[in-house]
């Protein structure tokens, strides 16, 4: 099956929008079947409001009708896919489905600022909301079963990703950027313990200051070390559970409007928190956040050790990989040092993903050479010297075998696993009872429906 030319709005989004389409036909929403799936069928009114949304998003490729007609054969794959999952018996638990729910309230809540703007906005309760969808969003998730199984035992060989390369045609070989590979040694301080204490103190007598009335929300924009919420009094807006730190989150969904906590430990550092209300299964507090930071005698300490490391690694007298096994307290050690793409789990990075701070050191360098000690912060926001190598860099270049067989790799798996659904959809459709209205009979489809 080829590849689809749109992406497929989600349906929980084209239901929360399911009464604009409605007003939009003067309050009346004419509405008909237009295909039938076993004992599954569409609307017409499923189908107008996802081309509302495309319309919305600005993803309208093709005129109205050729649209359309993409959007429902869309559909007819995932009621084929759903009407395997009834005869599979597949089975999806209440938890998956709250989870998922919960996941996508939280996107749209963010989307809107918050969830008092989106329940005033469709007159629903998050409640409300929850309900109604219930139904959608297990249905989904079967359909995200049923094709998981599908393709889940699809795998390339070696010579079928050769064969796949050699049949793209040159002039669609993708053009590929520079890819590199950073090793780093870091030496990173501990906090020491008179710093620990020093910043407890400091948030004890903020506390003292609250409790004797003064403002939370002035105290939080001046000290409070949180980027993020300080500019808005320490308001970190609605949160659902296993969004926050455990010891965060234990305290905040305990507390009333206005309970003012203790002193709380996080990996972020120390934090005083106030609560301001709680919406079910969402909370909204405020807080002051202050880190324990390394003295800068311990953090210039550590740049002059690491500066006789590279040193030593430069005369020869140890490598590179065995200083970072000996010396770095970093936990990817183990990995020889090299940074990971959390994204792709690779230590392949395009160097347009690199952090700019990373990017720029490494790019004054040649493969194999050692940079000076360079001060970072660890994803804790805790500062540390590191030594930075170029283990490799590829020159932006056509994808070929030789260097980019993971990404090669990875085309030619997707292409298989679209041939093994196109061949899933023959097969199945010819044994599923299919009806579509005649007035989708001049849609050009990509596989025959009936």
């Amino acid at each position: 099956m080829k590849k689809i030319l749109f992406l497929l709005l989600i349906l929980f989004t084209a239901a929360l929008h399911k009464e604009s389409v409605a007003q939009s036909n003067g309050g009346t929403l004419l509405d008909e079947v237009v295909a039938v799936i076993g004992k599954n069928f569409i609307l017409q009114s499923d189908i107008e409001n996802q081309y509302m949304q495309l319309r919305m998003q600005g993803s309208i490729d093709g005129s109205e009708p050729t649209m359309k007609c993409r959007i429902l054969e869309n559909m007819l794959f995932e009621k084929l896919m759903l009407h395997q999952a009834d005869i599979d018996s597949v089975q999806v638990t209440p938890e998956q489905v709250n989870s998922e729910l919960d996941r996508r309230m939280r996107y749209f809540i963010g989307q809107f600022g918050s969830q008092e703007k989106l329940e005033k906005f469709y007159d629903k309760s998050v409640v409300e909301f929850k309900a109604e969808l219930s139904q959608v969003i297990t249905e989904q998730l079967k359909i995200q079963e049923v094709q998981r199984t599908i393709t889940e035992t699809t795998q390339v060989t070696p010579s079928e990703v050769k064969k796949f390369f050699k049949s793209l045609p040159k002039d669609s070989i993708p053009l590929m950027g520079s890819i590199v590979q950073v090793a780093q040694i870091v030496k990173k301080p501990p906090i020491s313990f008179q710093e620990r204490f020093e910043v407890q103190e400091r948030l004890r007598k903020l506390r003292e200051r609250i409790e004797k009335g003064e403002s939370f929300e002035a105290l939080a924009v001046l000290y409070s070390e949180d980027p993020g919420s300080a500019k808005q009094g320490g308001d970190i807006g609605l949160h659902g559970r296993g969004e926050l730190y455990p010891e965060f989150e234990a305290i905040a969904f305990k507390m009333q409007p206005g309970d003012l906590s203790e002193i709380v430990e996080t990996e972020a550092g120390f934090h005083i928190i106030q609560g301001i209300e709680r919406r079910g299964e969402f909370v909204r507090v405020r807080h002051i956040l202050i880190r324990p930071k390394v003295s800068p005698v311990e953090l210039a300490e550590a740049r002059v050790f690491l500066d006789s490391i590279a040193t030593l690694i430069r005369n020869d007298s140890i490598t590179f990989d065995e200083a970072v096994v000996e010396f770095s307290t970093d936990p990817n050690k183990n990995s020889e040092g090299l940074l990971i793409n959390d994204y792709t789990g690779s230590v392949d990075w395009p160097v347009d993903e690199l952090d700019p701070k990373v990017f720029f050191v490494i790019d004054k360098i040649k493969v194999g050479e050692i940079s000076a000690p360079v001060l970072m912060e660890d994803e804790k926001g805790e500062e540390a010297y590191r030594l930075l190598t170029l283990k490799k860099r590829t020159e932006p270049h056509r994808a070929n075998l030789e260097e980019d067989y993971d990404a090669i790799q990875n085309w030619a798996l997707q292409n298989k696993r679209q041939e093994v659904i196109k061949k899933w959809i023959e097969y199945n459709a010819k044994k599923t009872y299919i009806k579509i209205s005649d007035n989708y009979s001049d849609c050009e489809y990509e596989q025959i429906w009936n």
